[in-house]
C-alpha cells in the first residue's frame, strides 16, 4: 500500500535538562534579545517561577491564573502586558498557565518561553482555548506556539503523585486522539506511539518513587511527544468531549481527560484496527484498551466523572454541545444516543467494554 499524506512540523526550540531551567532560561532570553519580560505563574507556582527566573530581569510578575482561561482573565493579562510594553512572556506552570500566556500572545503576538511543571503538553502546540459564558472555544494559531520550551524534571517533583497520574494520562489522551484525529498521518502516529510508550513507563516510576527523576523525565519526554503529535493530527473526539466538560461544567482538566480516555478508546478502537494495533504495541499489550486499563489500575487513576461534580442532569447538555464539534472523520459514527451512553458510562465509572457493541 502506497503512502500519501501531508504533514506540517511546527518550528520550536526545546531545551531539556534536569536542574538546568534557570540556566537555560537566562541563555534563551539573552538569545532572543528580550528587553521587557513578563512572567506568568499561579500563586502556587510563583516561588518556583522566581527561582527559575533568578537570572533574568523581570518587568512584570502576573499571577492571575484560572483554569480553562476565562476570557476576562485573558483580557486582564493582555492589558497588563500591553501597558508594560512586554516583548517576551515566560510562563512557568501547568496547562492553565500556558493557556493564559497563549491567550495574551493570540492578540498581541508577543513570543512565549514555556517552562512546564506538569505533563499537560500545551507548551508544544499551537492550539489555544478560551472560556466565555460557560462555553470553551478552541482554535489554532501559530502566534500562540511558544518559541522555546524549557523542560526540567526537577520542577515537577512538587507535583503530587495523584496529579502526576492525571496530568500524564492527559498526555496519553493526546497520543490516543492523534491516532485518529482529523489530520492523522504516519509521522504523528509514530510520535504518538512513542509518547504512549514513554508515559506508560514513566508514570509507574513516579508512583513508586515520587522523588526520583527517571520517571519524571520519561513522563516529560512523553508529554512533549504527545503534544507534537496532537498539534499535527488535530483535536479528535476525546478532546471535543473534554473541552465541553471543562468549559461548560468547570470540571478539572487533567482528571476529566484521565477519566474519559478509556471510554473513547473503547468506543473507537474496534473501528480503527491499525490505530488500535499501534497503541497496543506501544503499551506492550494484546489490546490497546487492555494496556490502558492495566496501566490505570496500576496507577489508581481517576475512574468516574461523578467524583468531580458531573451529574446525570448534565448529560443532555453535554451531548448537545459536543456532538456538532466531533470531527466527521471519527472512526465510528457518533450519534446523540451513543454519545450519551459514553458519558453515562464515564459518569458512573462503568466498564468501558460495554461501549464496544453500541450501535
Amino acid at each position: 500500500m502506497s503512502l500519501s499524506f501531508e504533514h506540517t512540523t511546527l518550528g520550536q526550540r526545546v531545551l531539556f535538562g534536569s536542574g538546568k531551567a534557570a540556566e537555560n532560561l537566562a541563555a534563551e532570553t539573552s538569545r532572543l534579545g528580550a528587553g521587557s519580560i513578563m512572567v506568568i505563574a499561579s500563586d502556587f507556582e510563583m516561588p518556583m517561577a522566581r527561582t527559575v527566573a533568578a537570572g533574568i530581569e523581570v518587568t512584570l510578575w502576573h499571577n492571575e491564573v484560572v483554569m480553562h482561561v476565562p476570557i476576562e482573565t485573558a483580557h486582564a493579562a493582555r492589558d497588563a502586558a500591553t501597558n508594560a510594553r512586554i516583548d517576551l512572556i515566560v510562563c512557568v506552570g501547568g496547562g492553565s498557565t500556558t493557556g493564559l500566556a497563549k491567550a495574551v500572545a493570540l492578540e498581541t503576538g508577543i513570543p512565549i518561553i514555556a517552562v512546564p511543571t506538569t505533563y499537560a503538553g500545551s507548551e508544544a502546540t499551537n492550539v489555544w482555548g478560551l472560556t466565555e459564558a460557560a462555553r470553551k472555544t478552541t482554535g489554532v494559531d501559530d502566534r500562540v506556539l511558544p518559541v522555546t520550551v524549557i523542560y526540567d524534571a526537577e520542577l515537577t517533583l512538587s507535583l503530587p503523585v495523584e496529579m502526576s497520574v492525571a496530568s500524564g494520562l492527559n498526555g496519553m489522551a493526546h497520543c490516543i486522539d492523534s491516532l485518529w484525529g482529523p489530520r492523522a498521518d504516519p509521522i504523528n502516529a509514530a510520535l504518538a506511539a512513542e509518547g504512549i510508550r514513554a508515559l506508560a513507563q514513566g508514570l509507574p516510576k513516579i508512583k513508586n518513587d515520587p522523588a526520583g527523576l527517571p520517571g519524571r523525565e520519561q513522563a516529560l519526554y512523553g508529554a512533549y511527544l504527545s503534544a507534537v503529535a496532537f498539534a499535527s493530527a488535530g483535536s479528535g473526539m476525546h478532546h471535543k468531549i473534554c473541552h465541553v466538560l471543562g468549559g461548560t461544567f468547570n470540571l478539572p482538566h487533567a482528571q476529566t481527560h484521565a477519566t474519559v480516555l478509556p471510554y473513547v478508546l473503547a468506543f473507537n478502537a474496534p473501528h480503527a484496527p491499525e490505530a488500535e494495533a499501534r497503541a497496543a504495541a506501544a503499551f506492550g499489550a494484546d489490546t490497546a484498551l487492555g494496556g490502558l486499563q492495566a496501566l490505570r489500575e496500576l496507577l489508581d487513576a481517576p475512574r468516574a466523572l461523578e467524583d468531580y461534580g458531573f451529574t446525570e442532569a448534565g448529560i443532555a447538555e453535554a451531548v448537545e454541545v459536543a456532538l456538532p464539534a466531533i470531527p466527521a472523520s471519527n472512526p465510528r459514527r457518533v450519534t446523540a444516543d451513543n454519545l450519551a451512553a459514553l458519558l453515562t458510562a464515564a459518569l458512573n465509572g462503568a466498564d468501558p467494554k460495554t461501549l464496544t457493541d453500541l450501535s
